[in-house]
């Protein structure tokens, strides 16, 4: 693939470097996946998941959910969504929200 880049328009150049950017993310992507599954079958074969010894810890399950809208959850780590903090402010309990 030869293109003359010094032939084409700002606007053909720009909407280059946008392909390129995309594709070089997506290429990243595949990269990174198929890295994590060697490391994953090298972990398997020693008897291990890659989790237990990376440290790291299994998703924590939501322990509230809006009742409005019952897509959003909070595990009640880390920072407070805008749902929670807006029932708080309202006058509401923290337990009124538990699943």
């Amino acid at each position: 693939m030869n293109i003359d880049l010094f032939n084409l328009s700002r606007a053909d150049l720009q909407a280059l470097r946008k392909d390129i950017d995309k594709a070089e993310k997506a290429l990243a992507q595949r990269e990174r996946m198929v890295a994590l599954a060697a490391a994953e079958a090298a972990a398997r074969e020693h008897g291990f998941s890659l989790a237990e010894l990376t440290g790291a810890a299994a998703p924590a399950a939501p322990k509230y959910r809006n009742p409005e809208n019952t897509d959003q959850t909070w595990t009640g780590r880390g920072r407070k969504p805008g749902w929670v903090a807006a029932h708080l402010a309202a006058g509401g309990a923290l337990d009124e929200l538990a699943v």
